[in-house]
């Protein structure tokens, strides 16, 4: 019987997702992402060679997930409201990429993939810069700060529930609080960014 060697590596990077997010790269182990998975500790090593090395492969890819996931709007950004709900709903079906990203930033040390992750939010960066000049947003703030603001505005609930909860004592279970939380992050995006008329 032949090896299912792409099987493998999707089950283990899987196992190791729920576990980095869990527990973080420092609270959690090779063997046990390998018994999550139900697969040989040392076809993990083999696979993705060390336990930062797995970390990072696993928050790339779920970058790039998110980056296929959440595109800008038909109408641009002129319908920065639209994506800041894109990157709610996001968010909201991938609850374990804002804590992966905590994790990460928690255990210090270079970012994984810095420089392609750098080049994409320059990117991003530019593009709201671009429709800055061109009067679609508001010019009045700097355009990093205003990208960032957007994404926090949206990611930020997954990121805290418990305070989330607190302030609202809403369950972001129930579909009618997700949708009120979403409506916010809409027209919140839409007075943040938009030019007042």
């Amino acid at each position: 019987m032949a090896w299912d060697t792409e099987g493998t590596r999707r089950r283990l990077k899987e196992a190791a997702t729920i576990e980095f997010a869990e527990r973080g790269p420092d609270g959690t182990t090779m063997a046990r992402i390998a018994e999550r998975a139900g697969i040989n500790k040392e076809r993990l090593y083999k696979y993705f060679g060390d336990k930062r090395a797995l970390f990072e492969t696993v928050l790339r890819d779920e970058l790039d997930k998110l980056a296929a996931g959440v595109d800008l709007p038909p109408g641009g950004l002129a319908d920065i409201g639209e994506f800041a709900g894109r990157t709610f709903d996001y968010h909201a079906a991938h609850p374990h990429l804002a804590r992966l990203l905590q994790w990460e930033g928690l255990a210090g040390g270079p970012p994984a993939d810095e420089k392609n992750r750098t080049a994409h939010y320059r990117d991003k960066v530019e593009a709201f810069a671009a429709a800055q000049r061109d009067g679609v947003l508001d010019d009045e703030l700097d355009p990093a700060h205003l990208a960032f603001l957007i994404i926090a505005l949206a990611a930020w609930w997954f990121s805290v529930p418990q305070v989330a909860y607190m302030l609202t004592g809403a369950d972001a279970a129930d579909p009618a609080e997700r949708a009120r939380r979403r409506a916010f992050v809409v027209r919140a995006a839409e007075r943040l960014a938009l030019p007042s008329r």
